[in-house]
């Protein structure tokens, strides 16, 4: 989560989109009055202590909207990046546990299977890197919030566009925190399918995603 001041924007950082790239480009254009808030590469926290308090950078259009006050929220430029909900499930299910023999070992049916057993819980399905990226960047009437929407799919010309909206100097966006996996697909079998795409409703439908199989 970025809040600029200095060149009017706010940044909204979903899980497994290409974040820490993104936010790292930005970062060095930051002025000195300009807030963070993120908690992989160090910690820092935005200077409103209900936000500060979730302790990480995940936040949602609900949970800042009310918190901003009217004319920044209605005259700052807001974006965010989404990413095909297969595919990011798939990422940030790895990533987690990316320090678990499975993990390690990446065999493709037993990564499945402990995809399942962890979607079977309701406390890993509110994790942060878990909840859909429609509750994150929806309003309370359930509206996209945001004036211009990127796609990891093409991170890097839509970061060129954002930058010039912005008025910074076109830049590279860096390798941060990818997880390493085969095509998506290669890890689904008809069960997991039917799993993500019912928890991932709402993604599918506002962001026109659909399960593709790769080569």
């Amino acid at each position: 989560m970025i809040v600029s001041h200095a060149h009017r924007f706010i940044f909204f950082a979903v899980p497994k989109t290409g974040t820490q790239a993104v936010r790292q480009a930005l970062s060095a254009h930051l002025g000195a009055d300009d807030w963070q808030q993120h908690a992989l590469y160090g910690q820092a926290r935005l200077p409103i202590p209900a936000l500060a308090a979730k302790g990480h950078g995940h936040l949602s259009v609900r949970e800042v909207a009310p918190r901003i006050d009217r004319d920044t929220w209605d005259s700052y430029f807001k974006f965010g990046f989404v990413r095909n909900p297969f595919e990011r499930f798939v990422s940030a299910y790895l990533f987690l546990f990316r320090n678990s023999q499975v993990a390690e070992q990446r065999e493709p049916r037993r990564i499945a299977e402990g995809m399942k057993a962890a979607l079977s819980r309701p406390k890993f399905r509110r994790r942060a890197l878990i909840v859909p990226q429609s509750e994150l960047l929806t309003d309370a009437d359930g509206r996209l919030a945001l004036d211009h929407l990127g796609r990891h799919e093409r991170l890097q010309a839509d970061f060129d566009e954002i930058a010039q909206r912005l008025g910074l100097p076109p830049t590279a966006l860096p390798v941060r925190n990818a997880t390493e996996h085969a095509h998506y697909s290669r890890y689904y079998d008809d069960e997991l399918e039917e799993m993500v795409e019912a928890l991932y409703k709402e993604d599918l439908g506002s962001f026109g995603y659909r399960f593709e199989r790769g080569s």
